[in-house]
């Protein structure tokens, strides 16, 4: 199992700064999946995924291990937020039409996600994945990506080269899928990009580390590439998604 970080001190920053994921995701994911009663959202944090999923599923079953995280959560009537852990679920067996893990399979024991995947989803049901990287987004990669490669990606979680692979070694069960191309959009100013910098988990453990905020290193470059008013920043989103 990788190194989970511990992110429950940043709770209420993650709700405030991470983006939300696009409509057209959880369109397609509604149109793979057999039915629309239940979806499970895997360490849901604070429940970005799970409040798309609930415009098309009648029922969102949200769960994460930290319970400070859930606090922050997003709300929605269709969505019931539990504490919990991706390898035991405590669901009910083939209850499940769509499981999905936004940005954090990565932390998982993975062949016991895997085994409890199989059990609680029906037949045919549908496991997706998916991530994004927190340096790869235009307008601003030739900041962000010198700044995580150079500076901060050592002070990731093992976990985390997942994610620099794009989910590329990523071998969901059962029969693949192929989703189309998504990516996440925001219009943020430059305040809001450092905001969200300053929750990445390998920034925050760079300042245990050094005590010293790394962010300022780049905070200029990004107020010089953005300007006094908000931009369009685009992140590329990698998706994996199998049949059960």
């Amino acid at each position: 199992m990788a190194e989970v970080p511990d992110f429950s001190k940043l709770a209420a920053e993650y709700a405030a700064s991470r983006p939300a994921y696009p409509a057209e995701l959880f369109e397609w994911l509604a149109g793979v999946a057999p039915a629309r009663n239940t979806a499970w959202d895997v360490a849901t944090g604070n429940g970005q995924a799970a409040a798309g999923l609930a415009t098309h599923f009648a029922r969102v079953i949200a769960s994460d291990v930290s319970a400070r995280q859930l606090e922050n959560a997003w709300q929605h009537p269709r969505v019931e937020y539990r504490v919990g852990t991706a390898e035991e679920s405590g669901l009910a067996p083939g209850s499940i039409d769509l499981i999905t893990v936004a940005a954090a399979i990565h932390w998982f024991d993975l062949p016991r996600f895997y085994d409890e995947a199989r059990r609680v989803l029906r037949e045919g049901g549908v496991l997706a994945a998916w991530t994004y990287h927190v340096a790869h987004v235009t307008p601003l990669g030739d900041v962000l990506r010198p700044f995580y490669d150079d500076l901060v990606a050592p002070y990731f979680a093992l976990g985390a080269r997942m994610v620099d692979a794009r989910y590329e070694g990523l071998g969901l069960p059962g029969e693949k899928l192929r989703p189309p191309s998504f990516e996440v959009s925001v219009r943020w100013t430059a305040e809001q990009v450092l905001r969200f910098v300053r929750t990445w988990s390998g920034v925050e453990a760079y300042r245990a580390a050094h005590g010293s905020d790394p962010v300022l290193e780049i905070e200029r470059p990004v107020r010089d590439a953005l300007g006094d008013g908000p931009a369009t920043l685009k992140f590329p989103l990698y998706v994996r998604a199998s049949r059960l």
